[in-house]
């Protein structure tokens, strides 16, 4: 037996002849399309630049019974969900190209338009995306993945590796955004299923010149990484842009704030549930070709090892995000003890406000020293300036939309329009529409666009029916979260897509099953679990 067939733990190099043969190597976020999906690529993005500013001038040319802020909001919101639909230009700068249309026809002074973007939520967005750069620079958020891996008996057997894989990315992507977490721990699983991969060749199972990426365990694995990400994000206010986003426009509408430790308890059925679901599902769509494993256990070990003890930066980033997460629950715990009326649950939570808490956390980062004798400290604003500036961007105009739909009256019109067509008259009629409407939005366009898009539809609907929106728009925030289907659906999606590893109709067939389980799940435990937590009375 040679020295590579004795030592089962990968390199560099086993990973590239064992995954990428002589394919074109791929980067992380890059998707690797066939000739078909690249002509529909620039087909769809090419449309959207005609047609977005052809809707919105045949929207402002078309005589409709409505007063002059509404009709050219309705006009200029068309023209920027086209926009983010087809993806003509990224994203975010559809939302900036809204807005300036907004100014320059007069809708609202530009200082009213702009006025939402300061709000606290987007603060919090930018503190949480700061801590988890600082999570990922130092390899915090790498440590504790191989700290799970490591666990007794999980690196022996390929469900408890799928299982063990898909609680990191959950718990990762509750603190740390969906994409980051896949991108940085896709070469960690790409690692295992070289082991699993190597193993099955030594024991006779496949042929030595089989292809790897024909694995069934691999797309477990990789579905579950990119799925996981989505569920996990569910778990806190700060784990996707649609949670923040959703929650604040029910807070416009309703009055009623969602404390962060209410937020997470209200989340976690759902996402225990659809966890389960996906280990279930993906297991026995997908069975294992091997189910017991030698060698895992050596590579986790030797990835350890190479990360070396815990760093002062690691040290710093943990008290930082400690400090952060304990101050967001601790008006929650207040709440609980002193109750949610008393006086001292108004000064805590006045005081601990989300946003100021994130940044006071992000602050941490550039005071705690890694070295004081040259200054260096935990983060620089080089670090900084590396975060995503665009899904802040894209939730801050979707935020302004929202606050414009309910200033101008736009939205009270679209929903009792919307009441008078559909005919929703109860609660669960209407989430059902809700949760329905978002998974599809949600497959073919960004989750945050998803989210800001039709909650603000949603909530005048509910309120043209005389139904508390609180249940309908929080169940369209969850649903945005669960575009499975497509690699264009979610970047995580695309990330496990562009691997190779993930056909595409397995993708879709795994994507369609887990939509369904999910609307249902948000169906059947919301209401029960808002009812139980006493929120939306």
């Amino acid at each position: 037996m040679s020295t590579v067939e004795r030592d089962p733990r990968p390199t560099p190099t086993d990973v590239d002849k064992a995954f990428l043969g002589s394919a074109t190597y791929r980067s992380l976020g890059e998707q690797k399309l066939s000739p078909a999906e690249e002509r529909f690529e620039k087909a769809r993005r090419t449309s959207g630049l005609v047609l977005a500013p052809l809707a919105t001038v045949i929207m402002l040319l078309i005589p409709f019974d409505l007063p002059d802020p509404q009709h050219k909001l309705s006009a200029v919101l068309v023209g920027v969900v086209i926009l983010w639909i087809t993806e003509a230009v990224p994203i975010p700068v559809g939302g900036f190209l809204g807005i300036a249309a907004i100014v320059l026809l007069g809708v609202v002074p530009a200082d009213d338009a702009l006025a939402p973007f300061g709000s606290s939520t987007v603060f919090t967005f930018i503190g949480a995306f700061i801590l988890a750069q600082a999570m990922l620079k130092h390899g915090l958020a790498k440590r504790f993945a191989m700290f799970v891996l490591n666990l007794p008996g999980v690196g022996r057997s390929t469900t408890r590796v799928i299982v063990a894989f898909g609680a990191i990315t959950c718990l990762l992507s509750a603190f740390v955004s969906n994409t980051a977490t896949v991108a940085m721990l896709l070469p960690t699983a790409i690692g295992i299923l070289t082991v699993i991969a190597k193993l099955m060749q030594s024991q006779g199972i496949v042929e030595e010149d089989f292809d790897p990426l024909r694995l069934r365990v691999g797309v477990a694995l990789m579905l579950m990484l990119a799925y996981g990400a989505s569920v996990g994000g569910l778990l806190t206010p700060v784990g996707s842009p649609p949670n923040l986003i959703g929650r604040g426009l029910i807070e416009e509408a309703t009055g009623e704030t969602i404390p962060f430790l209410d937020w997470v308890l209200l989340a976690l059925p759902i996402c225990a549930a659809m966890f389960v679901a996906l280990v279930v599902v993906l297991l026995l769509v997908n069975r294992p070709e091997i189910k017991r494993l030698e060698g895992v256990e050596e590579w986790v070990d030797a990835e350890k090892a190479e990360l070396g003890p815990v760093s002062r930066a690691e040290k710093n980033t943990l008290v930082a995000f400690t400090v952060t997460v304990t101050l967001w629950i601790l008006p929650g715990i207040v709440a609980l003890v002193a109750g949610a009326d008393s006086s001292t649950y108004e000064t805590v939570s006045g005081r601990l406000d989300e946003g100021v808490v994130a940044v006071l956390g992000a602050s941490l980062l550039f005071l705690l020293p890694t070295d004081w004798g040259r200054r260096e400290f935990t983060l620089r604003w080089s670090d900084a300036a590396k975060i995503d500036w665009g899904t802040i961007v894209l939730f801050g105009t979707g935020i302004i939309f929202g606050s414009l739909l309910a200033s101008t009256g736009l939205a009270e019109t679209i929903g009792k329009g919307a009441y008078n067509w559909l005919g929703l008259s109860s609660a669960l009629l209407l989430t059902a529409f809700a949760v329905v409407l978002a998974i599809a939005v949600s497959e073919t366009t960004s989750n945050t666009a998803s989210a800001a898009v039709v909650v603000p539809i949603i909530i005048p609907i509910a309120m043209a029916a005389d139904v508390n929106p609180f249940v309908p728009a929080l169940a369209a925030t969850f649903a945005a979260s669960f575009g499975f289907m497509l690699p264009v659906s979610t970047p995580q999606n695309a990330i496990v897509y562009g691997s190779g590893v993930v056909p595409i109709t397995r993708m879709i067939r795994s994507g369609i099953s887990f939509d369904v389980l999910g609307a249902i799940l948000i169906l059947v435990l919301l209401p029960v679990m808002v009812s139980v937590l006493g929120l939306g009375g």
